[in-house]
């Protein structure tokens, strides 16, 4: 320990490493789902997503689903033991979240492609009426 100005003190902290932890009773596919869920739960919202576009799955069933899928997870997925079964809700879970947000993500685009549009047609009609012939 050093003294400084005010009777502050300064303590050298040493680097700690820490071995990777290795969850206890737990599977080689249970690890392999655990390190992989996020973009398992992306690419099944991704897919989804894009089949809800192209309205080949209904709409109102299909955010009915996933409201159903994330309030059920929310509800009982306290309840599951960690693990697979418990990986696996969270990754329905978290990809029909993602599902409910494209119907958003739709409105927003589209309303600035809708203003980027209005912009467009303003600075033409500008140029229109100011050029001269």
């Amino acid at each position: 320990m050093r003294d400084l100005a005010h009777g502050t003190c300064l303590v050298a902290l040493l680097p700690v490493i820490e071995p990777g932890v290795i969850e206890h009773r737990q599977s080689r596919f249970g690890r392999w789902l655990r390190e992989r869920r996020v973009a398992i739960a992306v690419w099944i919202a991704v897919v989804e997503g894009l089949l809800l576009i192209v309205h080949a799955i209904p709409r109102l069933l299909t955010l009915a689903i996933a409201v159903a899928v994330v309030v059920v997870f929310f509800w009982l997925g306290h309840r599951l033991r960690p693990g697979v079964a418990r990986d696996v809700a969270w990754i329905a879970a978290v990809s029909q979240a993602f599902v409910m947000l494209i119907p958003i993500l739709v409105i927003v685009v589209g309303t600035l492609a809708l203003v980027a549009v209005g912009i467009l047609a303003a600075l033409a009609l500008v140029l229109l009426f100011t050029t001269r012939s």
